[in-house]
């Protein structure tokens, strides 16, 4: 039974990101906004859903290292399989401003959760409050950024828009169906993998983190082969800043999490390989297909490390 809902859960996965790129790219066009904004924004924050869900729903339950595990799991997973499978689909090309603006934000994001989460080896209220404040600012400099741009393109390319009622629907429909397929994905992952005599721990760190990883995957590589390449790494950027600024901030507002040296660990190796991709990205203003396959190597030796470890 744990298979077949295995298989339904990537249908699911696999459908519901096809829609969701066709409706956020009809929505980009007829705003006129990039498709790197709104990969940032609704895509982002749509294909996050699963961390989202997991992480506060664990800190509401006083599970803490699950959520942390989680968003830092989740992050990893994002930039070096997510980037790295859609750069052998279709080299990314990643634009000055991603590599000035957007992408180096990421960064800093991830050693400001490494330094609050350093000092006092805990992530409190008023450390979830200075995410969630930080994580406003980013949403008020998208905002800014999607009006600059709206006013600034004027000409329409031969991308199909849609009406807005089928924009909505599909947009609406994707991320359920993204939703649902995640958490069937998940469920069943980890009931297969306890079968198997895997810690609880093991499988939050690589599991989970896998399968709410999955929208994310899905989505960026659907947008990547429909040649939304803006779009698969603003998903991938956007997540990540989602997931430590709001997932964490949330979960800290409501529960205080204790860190322990495993976790300052992953945030390290997680800042170490954001600064990877990035050095990869600023050679040529893109990532090609050796480069994605160079991320997805490290990906599977930090597996095989937190395995061991």
């Amino acid at each position: 039974m744990d298979y077949l809902l295995l298989v339904i859960g990537f249908v699911l996965l696999i459908k519901g990101a096809d829609f969701f790129v066709d409706g956020s790219s009809s929505v980009a066009k007829r705003l006129r906004v990039p498709s790197m904004i709104i990969g940032l924004t609704i895509v982002a924050m749509g294909t996050s859903l699963p961390e989202c869900a997991v992480s506060i729903s664990a800190a509401l339950a006083g599970n803490t290292g699950v959520a942390v595990g989680n968003a830092v799991g989740s992050n990893i997973f994002n930039l070096m399989v997510v980037c790295g499978v859609c750069a052998l689909f279709c080299p990314l090309t990643v634009s000055r401003q991603t590599l000035t603006g957007e992408f180096p934000f990421s960064v800093i994001v991830a050693g400001l959760l490494m330094v609050l989460g350093w000092i006092g080896m805990s992530l409190g209220h008023i450390d979830g409050v200075v995410l969630l404040i930080v994580f406003a600012g980013f949403l008020t400099w998208m905002i800014r950024s999607a009006q600059k741009a709206r006013n600034e393109n004027t000409d329409q390319d031969e991308y199909e828009i849609r009406p807005v009622w089928q924009c909505i629907l599909l947009i609406l429909g994707g991320a359920a169906a993204i939703a649902v397929g995640g958490q069937l994905v998940v469920n069943a992952a980890s009931a297969i993998a306890a079968s198997f005599g895997m810690s609880q721990n093991l499988i939050g760190l690589t599991i989970v983190a896998f399968g709410t990883s999955l929208p994310e995957l899905a989505t960026s590589v659907v947008a990547a082969r429909k040649h939304e390449v803006d779009m698969a790494l603003g998903n991938v950027i956007g997540s990540n800043i989602f997931n430590i600024l709001f997932v964490l901030g949330v979960a800290a507002a409501i529960h205080p999490m204790t860190f322990q040296m495993e976790n300052i660990i992953d945030i390290v190796v997680l800042v170490v390989m954001s600064i990877l991709v990035l050095c990869f990205a600023w050679t040529k203003q893109k990532l090609v297909r050796w480069e994605g396959g160079v991320m997805l190597l490290v990906y599977a030796t930090y597996v095989v490390y937190i395995c061991l470890r």
